[in-house]
C-alpha cells in the first residue's frame, strides 16, 4: 500500500470513526447511481496512464460522490461521448468523430 501523507491519514480516520457526511442531496445521489447503472454494462477493458496527481483527485471526488473511483471516470467518459458533459473547455464530439468511433468499434 503506497505510503500516506498526515493529511490523507486524518481524512481516513474520520472515514473510519464514521465523522464524514455526504454532501450530496438525494436527487443528486439518484443521478449518479442512474450514471453508474448506464455505464454497468462493460464488454471492454482499457488501460490508461495518468499522474498520480489526477488519480488522487479522482479517488478523492469519487470519494465525495460515494462512487467507486473506476465508475466515476467511466462516467465522466460516457457523458463525454455522448456530449452531455458540458464543463468549460470541454467540447461535444463532432458527428464525424462518433461516426469513425463507431467503425472503429465495429472492425
Amino acid at each position: 500500500m503506497p505510503k500516506i501523507d498526515a493529511y490523507e491519514q486524518e481524512i481516513l480516520d474520520a472515514f473510519e470513526k464514521g465523522r464524514l457526511k455526504s454532501v450530496a442531496t438525494k436527487a443528486e445521489l439518484a443521478k449518479f447511481k442512474a450514471a453508474a447503472r448506464a455505464t454497468a454494462i462493460k464488454d471492454r477493458r482499457i488501460n490508461i496512464r495518468l499522474s498520480s496527481a489526477d488519480l488522487n483527485d479522482i479517488q478523492a471526488r469519487a470519494l465525495e460522490e460515494g462512487v467507486p473511483y473506476q465508475t466515476l471516470i467511466a462516467s465522466v467518459l460516457h457523458k463525454y461521448v455522448t456530449g452531455r458533459l458540458t464543463e468549460r473547455g470541454v467540447a461535444k464530439p463532432s458527428r464525424r468523430s462518433t461516426t469513425k468511433r463507431r467503425a472503429m468499434q465495429e472492425g
